[in-house]
């Protein structure tokens, strides 16, 4: 089978006329098209196009300066049982252009270069990911709200909501969908795990300090490297394995120098940090198969309100009709519910930048930046909630981050290795 005059820039190769078979064998653009091979040709890009076809329902072939035209069929008889031959003769159909050129600049949006816009992505994923914590933090800590569940619930209709619009109304990414029971129930374990993971991160935010939460959660390679090697069975290289112990011993440090540790609090955190190494092990076992992968925004469509419903009955059980006493709190003064409402919606946009900032950079930067942003974190939070911090507790914090520096750069040279 011979494909010619691909644009695949814009438009993959579809049969959307009758497929040609070749009559005799002939020479196109320097392939050698057998006799008898099937043709297909990307008739959604050339058919449409009058300089090339006049008709593109017709068979016959004839030549025309600047290219080749169809000419009239005399009848179906003719049509069914003719042969048609492909010519040499080849049709110069320009590339496509990319976005910025095919787009006419105009006004601000014109200076809006690429690096501008993924600079402006970057900073939009540190604002919401730090913002999400101090809120969630002063939340729970400060203002009194102390209902980890009911707020994780919050965020998680919140994502549904905002996911809905995303896809359906701005067409952010194409729409996917669940095409089997055995997909759902995987979604719903996926979801189930998501919950456990947030909720407890959540939790941990009332018990102990932001910089000391954001110094365990760097210790994610550590439980992704021991639930990939229980569950998978997958042997990382000995390079790999002694990277992270710097990751375990700066954890160790800064816990033992923590001015307002808790255990509760640090065990909850070690809990949600697992978690979420446990859900991208879990993920990228059971949506493999390319009939069942899931973009990341498609999936947070189906996650979200799962994972609300998920959480409605614990946080009834646990926490009381929660709703109630927020409506009676905000009887006093309506600042509780915008405070709510902009928390839930900074948590949506954490997954939207995230992957936007995927997106628009290399796997190397979101790394390096990733890491970065959680210092950021610590250093934001100690400024505005001044939580006493130690030099051994810093130490600690930086150990880590460079041991998961270490680890990324050990994993991708075992990678390469293996290739």
């Amino acid at each position: 089978m011979a494909t010619v005059k691909e644009t695949f820039r814009m438009h993959p190769a579809v049969p959307l006329l009758l497929p040609r078979r070749a009559g005799a064998s002939v020479e196109v653009g320097g392939y050698t098209v057998p006799e008898g091979a099937q043709v297909f040709v990307n008739v959604w890009a050339i058919g449409r196009d009058p300089a090339v076809w006049e008709n593109p329902n017709e068979w016959f072939w004839r030549e025309k300066s600047g290219g080749i035209a169809m000419v009239e069929a005399q009848t179906w008889a003719t049509r069914r049982m003719s042969n048609p031959r492909l010519e040499s003769t080849t049709v110069d159909i320009p590339s496509t252009p990319p976005g910025d050129a095919r787009v006419p600049a105009a006004g601000a949006a014109s200076v809006t270069s690429p690096a501008v816009l993924t600079a402006l992505i970057v900073v939009s994923w540190y604002l919401s990911n730090i913002g999400v914590l101090l809120l969630n933090k002063y939340l729970l800590s400060y203002y009194g709200f102390r209902y980890p569940i009911f707020l994780t619930m919050l965020h998680m209709i919140s994502c549904a909501v905002y996911s809905y619009v995303a896809i359906h109304g701005l067409e952010l990414v194409p729409r996917q969908y669940i095409l089997s029971r055995r997909q759902f129930f995987k979604i719903l374990g996926l979801s189930a795990i998501f919950c456990f993971s947030v909720v407890c991160g959540n939790t941990s935010l009332r018990y102990i300090p932001v910089s000391f939460n954001q110094a365990i959660g760097a210790t994610t390679p550590f439980f992704t490297a021991i639930f990939a090697f229980l569950i998978t069975f997958k042997r990382e290289t000995a390079e790999v394995y002694l990277a992270l112990i710097p990751v375990v011993f700066g954890i160790v440090l800064s816990s033992n120098s923590e001015p307002l540790f808790n255990l509760f609090g640090f065990l909850v955190c070690v809990s949600s940090t697992a978690g979420r190494a446990l859900k991208s092990v879990v993920q990228g076992l059971l949506l493999t198969s390319e009939a069942e992968k899931l973009h990341s925004m498609n999936l947070l469509l189906y996650m979200a309100p799962m994972a609300a419903l998920l959480l409605l009955p614990v946080t009834l059980y646990v926490e009381g009709n929660v709703a109630a006493l927020t409506v009676e709190k905000a009887s006093s003064g309506p600042f509780i519910i915008f405070l709510l409402l902009g928390n839930a919606t900074i948590a949506y946009l954490v997954n939207l930048t995230n992957f936007l900032v995927t997106k628009h950079t290399s796997a190397l930067t979101l790394q390096v930046l990733g890491n970065a942003k959680a210092a950021v974190a610590a250093v934001v939070s100690v400024l505005i909630f001044r939580n006493p911090v130690t030099a051994m507790g810093m130490t600690g914090f930086a150990v880590t981050v460079m041991g998961v520096v270490l680890y990324s750069e050990a994993k991708k040279r075992s990678k390469v290795a293996a290739r």
